[in-house]
């Protein structure tokens, strides 16, 4: 028998919108044209202006090419036109590939290869870098410097500057939502377990949710007032990029990041919510009494990577900061878990609260389900707080999967859930803790370092003979690289020699900072014992 709900009631053009984060814009400068969207420096723009905008750079864009499935990438601090670029980019039915400006210029040439960027939007202050990264690559994008008037300045790469070249755009360029919501938005780049990033593809549903989510998650849905400490290039600034659209906040921009301009910020902008990894919290406590600056306004801080020590969490609130503590991958658009604060906790004394507090905790509304279980058999662990497996997540704020990457996503999917690689527990109140990495990953400051491409490095020097990289734990960065190496017989290589060495093969942010020398555990096979140096690395830094 036919089902009489689906009969003749189909989907159509009045009951049926495919899911995109560029909705936001639109509503909002039609809803609240005047409030203030962006603040930068002597900048401040209101949401009908800064919409105007990315209507121009969508028909610019469109007049050099740029349409459907097309990927523009983008280097740049947290400037406006890098939120602009949110928004300008994915209304042309293109691609943003926002990318990381601590990256190394052979990296860089390789993303823009492999995303097949047609057109780089790059701030002058990045020009040795990408003027390095442009002679590498296969096939050269059409070049748009961005002069920003609170950067440093530097070289122009290209013809035509972003000012201008969003100039020749039409401020009413008629654009669309995706007729799929499945379409990419976004392609982030993650370091994965190899030197080759992996490029992990967004969709607008995906994009569109997960904004929603952190918004509504974390309570900041009343006009927020939101501070970028956390960059843009990361997750699309885990998805706020968008967010702070949907609920009409104000972007107070900052171009650089320090303990002084963060509490002018609070001070001066009212500011009301920002996001960062551990060290920004670090800034904030640590900061010189010169440096500090009075407000008045609650402030919430989301943190992700390494837990918040309980001192760290105790000093931020005697600065009138609450800190949420969240969880996610750049597969799952960022922060997806979070640790929902229990009303009983209140009552808990600060050390008690803090271990609850380090918990990544459970799912967000828009994530359909997370489970810790056998990685083998996929079977669900005990809730007993104790019992390890592998942290697994299924739902709509899932990556479309990984960019000409077939096997990846394959293995990343297998079983129908999303594998993330991270060991944790699950407790009895169906909050999970993150307890280790398969992946070797260390999160340094936010930002994930590949301990096998810090390796590679080691051993392209002809003194080193072994070598294994594991976490550092790091009061300031949460972790750093420590790199345990065995020489060859004949060698006196210095640390200083390797330092120089691994700045000459990597990121700044990934060269070791902890050397030590000396024969590496292994089994009996050979292989290297990482489990033991990791332990070992505790010690040490404990011991300094």
């Amino acid at each position: 028998m036919a089902n009489p709900y689906e009969i003749n009631l189909e989907k159509n053009e009045a009951n049926y919108t495919s899911l995109s984060p560029l909705s936001f814009i639109k509503r909002t400068a039609a809803t609240y044209p005047n409030h203030t969207a962006i603040v930068h420096g002597k900048i401040k723009r209101s949401w009908a202006e800064t919409y105007t905008r990315t209507r121009q750079l969508a028909s610019a864009l469109s007049k050099n090419g740029i349409g459907l499935g097309d990927c523009v990438a983008v280097m740049a601090p947290n400037i406006p036109e890098m939120l602009e670029s949110h928004f300008g980019i994915p209304m042309t039915g293109g691609i943003i590939n926002a990318i990381n400006n601590r990256l190394d210029a052979t990296t860089i040439a390789f993303i823009l290869d492999h995303g097949e960027a047609k057109v780089l939007l790059t701030d002058t202050e990045f020009s040795p870098v990408i003027k390095e990264a442009l002679k590498l690559v296969e096939k050269k994008p059409t070049v748009i410097d961005i002069c920003d008037s609170e950067g440093p300045g530097g070289e122009k790469l290209g013809e035509i500057d972003f000012e201008s070249f969003i100039a020749t755009g039409d401020p009413n360029f008629e654009w669309s939502l995706p007729d799929d919501e499945w379409r990419a938005i976004a392609l982030n780049y993650t370091s994965g377990t190899t030197g080759n990033p992996k490029g992990v593809v967004y969709h607008h549903r995906g994009a569109y949710l997960n904004a929603m989510g952190n918004v509504f998650t974390w309570g900041a849905t009343t006009q927020p007032i939101y501070l970028w400490t956390l960059p843009m290039f990361h997750c699309n600034g885990w998805c706020f990029t968008w967010g702070t659209a949907l609920v009409a906040g104000t972007n107070v921009c900052l171009r650089k990041v320090s303990a002084k301009t963060i509490y002018q910020a609070l001070s001066q902008n009212d500011v009301t919510h920002l996001c960062g990894a551990p060290i920004v919290m670090q800034m904030i406590v640590n900061a010189e009494e010169s440096e500090r600056r009075t407000f008045s306004q609650n402030v919430e801080f989301m943190t992700a990577a390494a837990p918040p020590p309980a001192a760290i969490l105790a000093r931020m609130a005697e600065q009138g900061i609450r800190v949420t503590h969240v969880y996610g991958l750049t597969e799952i658009y960022g922060p997806a878990i979070i640790c929902a604060w229990q009303k009983e906790w209140n009552h808990l004394t600060t050390d008690q609260k803090a271990e609850l507090q380090s918990r990544q905790g459970v799912p967000y509304e828009v994530l359909e389900d997370v489970m810790v279980a056998d990685p083998k058999t996929l079977e669900p662990v005990p809730r007993d707080g104790q019992t390890m497996g592998e942290v697994f997540t299924r739902g709509n704020v899932t990556m479309k999967g990984y960019l000409k990457n077939l096997k990846a996503t394959k293995d990343a999917f297998s079983g129908g859930w999303f594998h993330t690689g991270d060991l944790g527990v699950w407790h009895p109140d169906n909050y999970i803790e993150l307890k280790d990495r398969s992946k070797d990953i260390i999160i340094s400051g936010g930002e994930n370092i590949s301990s096998i491409e810090v390796e590679d490095a080691l051993y392209k020097h002809n003194s080193v003979s072994l070598v294994a990289v594991v976490a550092w734990p790091d009061e300031k960065w949460g972790e750093t690289p420590c790199a345990f190496i065995e020489l060859s017989d004949s060698s006196k290589a210095s640390e200083e020699e390797l330092i120089s060495h691994c700045r000459n093969n990597l990121a700044n942010y990934k060269v070791p900072k902890h050397f030590v020398f000396g024969d590496l555990p292994k089994t009996s096979t050979g292989k290297i014992q990482k489990f033991i140096l990791r332990e070992k690395a505790k010690e040490l830094a404990v011991k300094k």
